[in-house]
């Protein structure tokens, strides 16, 4: 069964963002990206305890800022690609070493970026990390 765990917001300040969605809706902070950390992205990631928020700083010029992708929790990447096979999509690639959370990306049929994740978005652990077994940081 997929749930989804996050969504990905784009945006030019993502400490103003994080600032107005803990302080308006409650939600906290689960960490944050900052310099020093691997990669150093400024990225803010919150929780309502349920769905969390990727709030990542929006570096391309002329990229909107906005909805950047969502992020299912699968159990079975093979019964998921199977049934992305029936769809005109952008089956699931491999995504950088260094992403902590999502193992492949995909799209739906208008195009929105789909983040999957067989290990979960709770727990933060690149593929190095991922495939030595080391213990995931929560």
């Amino acid at each position: 069964m997929a749930k989804l765990q996050h969504i990905g917001i784009f945006t030019i300040d993502p400490e103003r963002l994080a600032k107005f969605y803990m302080e308006v809706f409650d939600m906290k902070l689960l960490h944050r990206r900052e310099a020093g950390s691997r990669p150093p992205t400024g990225a803010v990631f919150l929780t309502d305890g349920h769905i969390n928020l990727a709030i990542l700083p929006n570096r391309a010029e002329g990229k909107p800022s906005g909805l950047n992708h969502i992020g299912f929790h699968i159990d079975d990447a093979d019964e998921v690609e199977k049934r992305l096979a029936d769809w005109t999509v952008v089956m699931p690639a491999e995504r950088p070493a260094d992403r902590m959370y999502a193992e492949t990306r995909c799209t739906d049929p208008d195009g929105n970026n789909i983040d999957l994740s067989v290990h979960g978005y709770e727990l933060r652990q690149n593929k190095e990390e991922r495939e030595a077994d080391v213990a995931p940081v929560r």
